[in-house]
């Protein structure tokens, strides 16, 4: 990623891009056969590389780390880069899905359940006719940084695909692409994680009064308070308190 067009967010460099800048690069490096994968993150994964120097590290490698959240792209906006955007993993994914019905792109899923997995794959197929989705897989539930197993490499790089989609939850996902970018050969890999959940109908979005506000984690927040609870109510004011201290002087954050 180019250093004039992030800016440091708790030692993550988050790009300063606009969506349609971002699907841009993408196609670049698909077309190029540029071996690369993209971190879609908010608060929680800027907290989460934080307190992890391997998180910190599986952001910082990847070709572009991108805006899922509203408080991040305001502080781009503040940085200098009028033109950031939100860059939400949904939204991202609809239209890389589209843009690949004209450049013949082709699609592997990886992550969630086998269940979650047919009915998402249905569904993009319907809203995207003619995309080409050539395979899938359903990890087993694991800890982060688990190697994956030769057979479902060979089943990925043996499909084809064009661009790797990642349904797990943060910084498993993070780590995942980290660890395995080397051994696979799909050209783009991408970690979008509840956008499975959101396309496959198991979860609702937040309306986009609420996400333009920067409301959407209030929104989840209601819709799966027992599982979101203790995310949301650790990271927004941790956050909140370590820009704070940062601006003082008081915490300083490796960008590595």
């Amino acid at each position: 990623m180019k250093r004039e067009e992030r800016i440091d967010v708790l030692g993550v460099g988050v790009a300063g891009l606009p969506l349609a800048a971002v699907v841009e690069r993408i196609e670049g490096w698909i077309e190029e056969g540029r071996r690369q994968y993209v971190t879609v993150t908010g608060v929680h994964g800027v907290m989460e590389a934080v307190r992890d120097a391997a998180v910190r590290r599986a952001h910082n490698a990847a070709g572009l780390v991108v805006p899922d959240g509203m408080p991040l792209v305001w502080l781009l906006q503040l940085g200098g880069h009028a033109e950031a955007g939100r860059v939400y993993g949904p939204d991202l994914m609809l239209a890389l899905f589209e843009r690949s019905r004209q450049r013949g792109w082709r699609h592997y899923l990886y992550g969630s359940t086998e269940a979650t997995l047919a009915r998402l794959a249905a569904r993009l197929r319907q809203g995207c006719p003619g995309a080409a989705i050539v395979g899938s897989h359903a990890p087993p539930f694991r800890p982060a940084g688990v190697p994956e197993e030769d057979v479902v490499i060979a089943a990925i790089n043996g499909s084809g695909a064009d661009i790797l989609w990642i349904g797990l939850s943060t910084p498993k996902q993070e780590l995942w692409m980290a660890n395995h970018r080397a051994r696979l050969d799909v050209p783009v890999l991408i970690g979008v994680g509840a956008a499975f959940d959101f396309h496959s109908g198991q979860l609702r979005q937040a309306p986009s009064a609420l996400q333009r506000a920067g409301l959407e984690w209030a929104f989840r927040l209601a819709m799966e308070p027992r599982r979101l609870a203790g995310r949301y109510l650790r990271n927004n004011p941790a956050f909140l308190w370590l820009l704070l201290a940062r601006k003082l002087g008081l915490r300083h954050f490796p960008c590595a």
